[in-house]
């Protein structure tokens, strides 16, 4: 008994078919036209399958560039951004973390120095947290260790207590010698790159990017309501999380 072939396919071939021949590179029988979205971009005809499903959206990508001791800076990323992390699917919203904000790097008899808006304190959780960073690797990891530093009473003494709470497989001694060795200058410089390297360039911190883009609209609406901007961003399928956000007005950010 010949297959049975679905009348949408039937209909598909009528509009496709009659004086157009088939798609070069298609080697397959009409009836497996929609069979699959690699079968239909081969066919040509993936904009005639509604059945098929639709590829996933892109994540809202989100790069922070902030200072660890700027209260600014902390109420942004504790309050706003890792709860709205929290609540959203991984697939939904990519971060990037730059600590470095108005840090000022110079070189001083070939090697690198940096000054930080807040003190050497601050360039001390600047690097710590970039060594954590390089050392966690995974993001789900090393973000609520991040939180962890940023809401509690010191970024730069609360590391071990913070590693033993959200990510105890972390070695705290790997991290330190980042911090004291080559490895962390070396990641701060980085970091100092991307900072200087923003279009246009930063004023103050927190400073948001928004799919690679910062205008003064984006940062409010991200400062107003970031659940909401992500929401409202995403292409794909929205989660029940997106049904609206309210947030609390953060102070004004650490200015130059």
């Amino acid at each position: 008994m010949a297959p049975t072939v679905p009348l949408a396919v039937l209909a598909l071939v009528a509009l496709v078919a009659p004086g157009l021949g088939v798609a070069p590179g298609c080697d397959y029988p009409a009836h497996r036209w929609c069979s699959s979205r690699d079968v239909a971009v081969a066919c040509q005809v993936e904009s005639r399958c509604p059945s098929l499903p639709q590829p996933a959206a892109a994540p809202v990508e989100l790069s922070l560039y902030y200072e660890s001791l700027c209260p600014a800076c902390r109420e942004f990323l504790v309050v706003k951004l890792f709860s709205t992390w929290l609540l959203l699917p991984d697939e939904m919203l990519s971060i990037t973390l730059v600590p470095y904000g108005n840090a000022q790097e110079r070189n001083v008899s070939g090697k690198l120095d940096f000054t930080c808006q807040h003190g050497p304190e601050e360039c001390l959780g600047n690097m710590i947290e970039a060594c954590l960073m390089h050392e966690a690797k995974n993001f789900s990891t090393y973000f609520p260790v991040i939180f962890c530093l940023e809401s509690g009473s010191s970024v730069t003494k609360n590391l071990e207590a913070c590693l033993q709470i959200y990510a105890p497989e972390l070695d705290s001694g790997r991290i330190a010698a980042c911090v004291q060795g080559d490895t962390g200058v070396a990641l701060m410089h980085h970091n100092a790159q991307l900072t200087e390297a923003l279009n246009p360039p930063h004023q103050y911190v927190p400073w948001i990017t928004v799919n690679g883009k910062h205008t003064d609209e984006l940062q409010a609406q991200a400062e107003a309501s970031l659940l909401g901007l992500v929401c409202n961003l995403y292409q794909g399928e929205k989660p029940e999380a997106c049904g609206g956000s309210k947030a609390p007005k953060i102070p004004s950010g650490c200015r130059r």
